[in-house]
């Protein structure tokens, strides 16, 4: 499934790039095309459709690792030397929370449209599956986000058990770095209007 999702990503990247192109070509010929573009083109990077680059974190959160023999920490169940959903989505919540300016997530980028799932001990993340360690990369202030994974409450839950089953969480400032612009779909498959 991953594989044709993939595929299919691919194809839609495509078509994408070739409909860009055309439009492209339109704005030569139709200033009513024209001005859509130009007027379109400064939100591509606020929207996260071009590559930022400057300072901010990297955290990583990783399964705790077991015995030679497959045991488990001591008063551990299955269960408690994973990473879950609710981790991975309680540090995103915090880095937003703290400024974050741009994030990626195992080297996606995050969009509007972006939902962070686990199924078992994997990511899902745009059609594509990812195995610990998680990696998320942010832009922004050091410290403020910092301070924001400090005081948000999963985080808080997630670092007692660092401390008690020996799970992963490692926090890394980033003098400067590159986050690429998002490159998948855009269109949405499903919206609701939120009543004012």
């Amino acid at each position: 499934q991953e594989q044709s999702v993939g595929e299919a990503t691919r194809r839609v990247t495509s078509l994408q790039s070739q409909v860009e192109e055309l439009e492209r070509q339109a704005a030569g010929k139709d200033a009513r095309v024209a001005g859509v573009r130009s007027a379109a083109t400064p939100l591509e990077a606020r929207v996260g459709l071009r590559p930022v680059r400057g300072p901010g974190l990297t955290v990583v959160l990783d399964d705790a690792p077991r015995g030679p023999n497959g045991e488990l920490a001591a008063g551990a169940r299955p269960d408690d030397v994973i990473v879950h959903q609710q981790d991975v989505q309680a540090v995103v919540n915090a880095l937003w929370a703290g400024g974050g300016e741009a994030m990626t997530i195992m080297g996606q980028r995050m969009i509007q449209t972006g939902a962070v799932r686990c199924v078992g001990n994997t990511l899902l993340l745009y059609g594509r599956t990812y195995s610990p360690p998680f990696r998320i990369t942010v832009l922004g202030d050091a410290t403020r986000l910092r301070a924001a994974l400090e005081v948000e409450p999963g985080v808080k839950l997630y670092r007692q058990a660092v401390q008690y089953f020996g799970l992963g969480f490692e926090v890394k400032d980033e003098r400067e770095v590159t986050l690429p612009g998002y490159d998948g779909p855009l269109r949405l498959s499903y919206a609701q209007a939120v009543p004012p």
